[in-house]
């Protein structure tokens, strides 16, 4: 059997993964809190999760695979958006989830016929999270005050180990929410009160709603247990979410492991810089796909990144993933479907999903001409469904288009060279003005056209 070896958050160390039962392989990954549209950042741990999840079928068997993302369906953000939109919550709740499937399935990330997959919804769960409070409070780790409930963080004698971090050094780097009826300044709510206008469940405290943290403790244990192989999400996820859950979850459950390996990814940037709406350049995923980036574009470029490593959004990256695809699958339009994953492809992924490793073997294959690896393989890592996109025969470039932009970068490498920089700016700001996107590297430029080609503007540059 193929041997994974996972960087373990917890231990910081690259380890070898050993379930606690091969034949029930056990994953959790925190989904989407449904308020609007999920945007890139939201997407980059959904397609990673979901190769690793591919490779632990691969490994163990789809039948011996359990994957569960959860759906957090009622959170203060939702409350305050449904409220601005003026919409009930659940109308804004199952529209954003309708959305967020779509965008993902966009993405190569579809789990609508899948056994091994399960996607609960906290509001699901309430009752799983009030049991697991009562417990906290009988064992001393959380109290009741003023109709809220709040776990008592010093009680947990590892909390911190998880982000590295004591529970002082967390007190005075983070802002913690200051209330009267907490005990200490870092503990948490579990439970809290909810108006009239407001969701809420009757509870031993009084009606209210449960705290996020709570949430996937449950969501964990009534789907995998006490004590489950990997649990995901992304690095800002860390702290304070994931060190809560592990702190509530193993107080609660005494005799269980909660999650065995904890991985995260790290976060995006667009174009070199953090996205955010200040900066202009936030943008969702359904804003991408449609200004015509296709979905399998956007997967390449997460996929050419590994998952620990920042990963930089840019137009250059996605029109070199789109121009290397159209490529592969003209390769492989006349494939059967009789090829295997390629070896090479199951060793980088095993070796902490190394998919940047993977994408350079699918360049080996193309090279090399192996048709038939090259389209299981793309299968494999969601890149190819059962035949090659539309898009990827859609508005093929001329050869006289062609011709012209590899003129007019050649004028502006010449430009470059004989030192004539107002001439090589000039050349290079007209052919993005044309939307041509180019991506220059040591060994040469390589370019696509964007969405606002215009064949007009690129010949008034001759």
């Amino acid at each position: 059997m193929t041997t994974i070896r996972l960087h373990n958050t917890r231990t910081r160390s690259k380890e070898e993964f050993i379930p606690i039962d091969p034949d029930n392989v056990r994953m959790y990954v925190c989904g989407p809190t449904v308020y609007d549209r999920a945007h890139l950042g939201n997407a980059r741990p959904v397609v990673v999760f979901d190769v690793l999840y591919r490779l632990l079928k691969q490994v163990y068997g789809a039948g011996h695979v359990t994957y569960v993302r959860n759906i957090t369906d009622v959170e203060d953000k939702i409350i305050d958006r449904a409220a601005e939109r003026g919409i009930a919550i659940d109308e804004l709740t199952r529209t954003t989830t309708d959305w967020f499937h779509q965008d993902m399935a966009a993405l190569g990330v579809d789990y609508s016929a899948d056994a091994g997959f399960r996607e609960p919804k906290a509001t699901e769960h309430i009752g799983g999270m009030i049991a697991m409070i009562e417990d906290l409070i009988a064992n001393g780790n959380a109290y009741a005050a003023e109709g809220h409930v709040l776990f008592r963080v010093r009680s947990y004698a590892d909390y911190g180990k998880l982000s590295g971090r004591s529970v002082d050094d967390m007190i005075a780097g983070a802002r913690v929410e200051v209330a009267p009826y907490k005990e200490d300044p870092m503990d948490f709510v579990l439970w809290k009160p909810s108006s009239d206008d407001q969701p809420g469940w009757d509870s031993p405290w009084g009606r209210g709603r449960p705290g996020w943290h709570i949430e996937c403790s449950a969501m964990s244990l009534a789907l995998l247990g006490e004590s489950f192989d990997i649990h995901g999400g992304g690095i800002d996820l860390q702290f304070p979410h994931h060190e809560n859950e592990i702190a509530q979850s193993c107080c609660a459950h005494p005799r269980g492991q909660f999650a065995r390996y904890w991985l995260h990814n790290e976060m995006l940037q667009v174009e070199g810089k953090k996205m955010s709406k200040s900066l202009g350049n936030f943008f969702t995923v359904r804003d991408l796909l449609d200004q015509g980036v296709p979905g399998e574009v956007i997967r390449f470029v997460f996929l050419s990144t590994h998952y620990r490593k920042p990963m930089d959004w840019t137009e250059a990256k996605a029109a070199g993933a789109r121009r290397t695809l159209r490529k592969w699958y003209e390769q492989t339009t006349d494939d059967t479907g009789a090829g295997e994953v390629d070896p090479a492809i199951l060793r980088a992924l095993s070796n902490d999903l190394n998919t940047h490793e993977a994408i350079a073997t699918l360049h080996d294959l193309s090279t090399r001409g192996e048709s038939a690896a090259l389209a299981a393989s793309l299968r494999f890592l969601g890149l190819l469904g059962e035949s090659a996109p539309e898009w990827a025969a859609e508005s093929p470039v001329d050869a006289g288009t062609t011709a012209l932009i590899e003129q007019l970068l050649a004028a502006r490498a010449e430009a470059r060279k004989s030192r004539d920089f107002a001439r090589a700016d000039a050349l290079r700001d007209g052919i993005a003005a044309a939307g041509v996107i180019v991506m220059d590297s040591a060994s040469g430029s390589t370019w696509d056209l964007g969405p606002d080609f215009d064949l007009a503007k690129l010949e008034a540059l001759k």
